[in-house]
């Protein structure tokens, strides 16, 4: 078991430049952060850090890099990292000062501090407080009275649904309840309905969006009605995954293919590996994972690493599945040449029980490293270390 973690270890402090596994941070100014949460109705989580601070690596290193905190952090919040100390933040620190780092906020976009926590945290730790966060932010508790007291005004239901979605709460009900009182659902105003109300692939609303899709487009954007797609159609698979219910698993898939085609073949291939991954069949998983790859991956180094990952994290003791990541992790280091490619190869070494390889492995990594890879260098040498204990 120590190996496995080990090996784990090292193939997780690999990830921090996966989008597609981790938080993915904004890359913008603070207007403009202000600017896109108030657009897209969400908080903003800041990471207030210093370059120096040893929880603030660790957490760059550990926490930030978990597809779970990926997952929950990408879904619900706009994620910004700003190091206090540079003087192009010093506008920020001055209105945001901070004591200690690293400094977690959560902020609304009129700019207010919703909740605030210092110090460094896991990944069940951060979730924790993201979801507190949302608490703290659910304004969804005022419109439950408004609704209570039999309010039925149009623009109060569809805020009352954007706020139970902003909470993760179910909205469907609220939904449909005003849909089915419209004859015309074309309207400007009931397609934006229709959009914040496709929550579940496997619904009625979801088929709406579909069907009117391009009117739907013509008052909001391809991008917004691509990424309620994407939301709607996860949260199937996730439900399938729950009940172990390979029908809603085919049914999302299909929803896929239906709303945003150019996605349908690449999603479905993800979904499946999910659900393998979930009932514990490492056979089916690998069979899916080639064929992604084959289909999707391609010898995309960059692509090609990240699903050496994927295979890793979800059978990190299965044989055929670590020889074929052995495989691929090589491809990916040997065509991409970055440092933490050849460490994650040094990871799969490690989860095989061959500690002359992953040594070797690793003190190759060591001359890949460029001067902005000082957070590497010391991830190396911990692993390293790891291998004489």
């Amino acid at each position: 078991m120590k190996n496995i973690l080990i090996g784990l270890f090292a193939l997780t402090f690999s990830l921090n430049t996966l989008s597609a596994q981790g938080i993915e941070f904004f890359h913008g100014t603070w207007s403009e952060a202000l600017e896109k949460a108030k657009a897209e109705e969400r908080l903003i989580f800041v990471d207030a850090f210093a370059s120096w601070c040893g929880p603030c690596k660790r957490m760059a290193a550990q926490t930030f890099p978990d597809p779970r905190a990926g997952e929950f952090f990408n879904a619900n919040f706009l994620n910004l990292k700003i190091d206090m100390e540079k003087p192009e933040n010093a506008e920020f620190a001055e209105k945001y000062p901070v004591n200690s780092y690293p400094t977690l906020m959560f902020i609304d976009a009129t700019g207010k501090i919703v909740l605030k926590e210092v110090g460094g945290k896991n990944v069940d730790q951060l979730l924790e407080t993201g979801k507190k966060a949302l608490g703290k932010n659910d304004k969804s508790v005022d419109f439950e009275k408004k609704y209570a007291e039999g309010n039925r005004e149009p623009k109060m239901l569809f805020d009352y649904v954007r706020s139970l979605n902003a909470a993760g709460k179910p909205s469907l009900k609220i939904t449909n309840e005003y849909l089915n009182t419209q004859q015309d659902l074309t309207t400007e105003f009931n397609l934006k309905f229709i959009l914040e109300g496709a929550v579940e692939a496997d619904s009625r609303v979801f088929d709406l969006l579909v069907k009117n899709r391009s009117k739907i487009v013509a008052v909001s954007s391809e991008e917004a009605v691509n990424a309620r797609v994407e939301k709607a159609c996860k949260s199937t698979v996730a439900k399938a995954i729950e009940f172990k219910n390979k029908t809603l698993l085919d049914e999302a898939k299909a929803k896929m293919k239906a709303g945003n085609p150019a996605r349908a073949t690449a999603f479905a291939y993800e979904a499946d590996m999910n659900y393998a991954k979930a009932v514990k069949d490492a056979g089916l998983f690998l069979k899916t994972a080639k064929a992604y790859q084959k289909t999707e991956v391609k010898a995309n180094a960059a692509k090609l690493h990240d699903l050496v990952v994927t295979l890793v994290r979800a059978f990190p003791e299965d044989k055929k599945v670590l020889a074929q990541a052995e495989k691929w992790a090589k491809s990916a280091a040997e065509n991409g040449g970055l440092a933490e490619y050849w460490m994650t190869l040094a990871g799969v070494y490690k989860l095989q029980g061959n500690k002359a390889k992953a040594r070797s492995t690793a003190e190759l990594a060591k001359k890949e490293l460029t001067e902005k890879d000082a957070m590497l260098k010391e991830k190396i040498q911990y692993f390293l270390d790891s291998l004489e204990g």
